[in-house]
């Protein structure tokens, strides 16, 4: 499998970044793990967007679905899509509908975004939309995806993404606070996705995130191979970060960057 990483900030953009966007290719199959602001353009630079097979999202907070907007415009308005020739275009009768995978009660909050400007269904008809649980396992392709649920402020799902080629696994904890949960679930992962928001633990004692430290130590407790830090702003020194994860972990880290590939 390979992994780009297409956005990796937290809930602000990185100058000229995106936030949290994970393009998962094996074989033929393209997955696209959280779609947040600027994600769309970057999985353009990347893939033709009629080409991917599924979007699976971990929550429903804007920055981890925001760009399924614009791609659901796209989807629905662009002249390839259309059933009559437009331009250079021939017209098609099966116009491009990926699936999209998301948690309990994204319908509803979808249609109340969108509903705000336009029309309320749009995504839901720019793609297949399907509602997962905590016991759910889907297959795109050769692509198969378990989820986890984890501690933050609203219905969060870790993902535990493998090949039924036999390659390995890459677990991505989405947003969580500290949790024996996601340890267990990403147990001996090759590749394991940890976000590492905050410099310091919530002053409020309300935990939602993690510091590099703590995704340091949810790394070595699952005993992954290797640690790579996401959900993380260039507002804090990627290298002050690293060395963080890296005295509590005890393996290979690498602070995440847009366009950077992992091979699992």
């Amino acid at each position: 499998m390979r992994l780009t990483i297409l956005g990796k900030s937290p809930s602000w953009q990185d100058a000229g970044g995106a936030c949290s966007g994970y393009l998962v290719e094996d074989g033929g199959t393209a997955v696209l793990v959280d779609c947040g602001n600027g994600v769309f353009a970057k999985l353009r630079q990347r893939i033709d967007y009629v080409d991917l097979d599924a979007v699976v999202i971990s929550h429903l907070h804007a920055d981890h679905f925001l760009d399924l907007v614009p791609y659901s415009y796209a989807l629905t308005y662009a002249p390839r899509q259309q059933p009559v020739p437009v331009d250079r275009w021939p017209g098609t009768d099966n116009p491009a509908r990926p699936d999209l995978h998301v948690p309990p009660g994204a319908q509803e909050t979808f249609r109340r975004v969108v509903g705000a400007w336009g029309n309320e269904d749009l995504i839901e008809n720019a793609f297949h939309l399907r509602e997962y649980d905590a016991g759910s396992e889907i297959e795109v392709g050769t692509v198969r995806v378990r989820f986890q649920p984890v501690p933050h402020f609203t219905e969060t799902y870790a993902m535990c993404i493998s090949s039924q080629n036999g390659s390995g696994r890459i677990v991505y904890g989405a947003d969580c606070s500290p949790t024996d949960a996601l340890t267990a679930f990403a147990s001996d992962a090759e590749l394991m996705l940890v976000e590492a928001t905050l410099p310091r633990p919530e002053r409020t004692g309300v935990r939602g995130h993690l510091t590099p430290g703590e995704a340091g130590q949810h790394a070595r407790a699952a005993g992954a191979k290797r640690l790579l830090l996401v959900h993380i702003s260039d507002e804090l020194d990627a290298e002050w970060a690293r060395a963080e994860a890296a005295r509590t972990f005890g393996g290979p880290v690498e602070v995440a960057r847009e366009g950077d590939v992992y091979e699992v």
